[in-house]
């Protein structure tokens, strides 16, 4: 297996629901390094498995649907707390769509799996691994 991974970064505003999350359930910021890792059996023609040039593209444009936001505030994740582990899984979704519907181009077409790993600090963590299904 084949991988190929681009790093960005967002600055969020949320807040938690459920007294499990102590002082975070108050309004408060993070900073997340974000890491996409595309993943796929095989190379195309050129021995590439994506451009990494729109790869990072794309990953910028979902992320600036999040960047310097406070995500209490957007409808997408109404009712939803937006932990580590549930942002993850909300970006993995956005860029597995733009694998299937070509925005990634035809290398795009045969990522098979994607993780994506956003590191809160140097300790902590969280990833959500799946494939592209369509």
């Amino acid at each position: 297996m084949f991988s190929l991974t681009v790093v960005d970064h967002i600055m969020i505003a949320h807040s938690f629901r459920g007294e499990e999350f102590g002082p975070a359930q108050r309004l408060h910021g993070a900073t997340f390094v974000v890491e996409a890792e595309f993943r796929a059996p095989k190379l195309d023609d050129l021995n590439l498995l994506i451009d990494i040039g729109l790869a990072r593209d794309v990953l910028r444009r979902i992320l600036s649907g999040l960047d310097y936001r406070n995500l209490d505030e957007e409808p997408v994740f109404a009712g939803r707390n937006t932990t580590t582990e549930y942002l993850c899984f909300h970006i993995h979704g956005l860029l597995a769509a733009a694998c299937r519907d070509g925005t990634l181009g035809a290398g795009g077409r045969g990522v098979s799996a994607i993780k994506v790993l956003l590191r809160e600090s140097h300790i902590a963590w969280a990833a959500f691994e799946g494939p592209v299904v369509g």
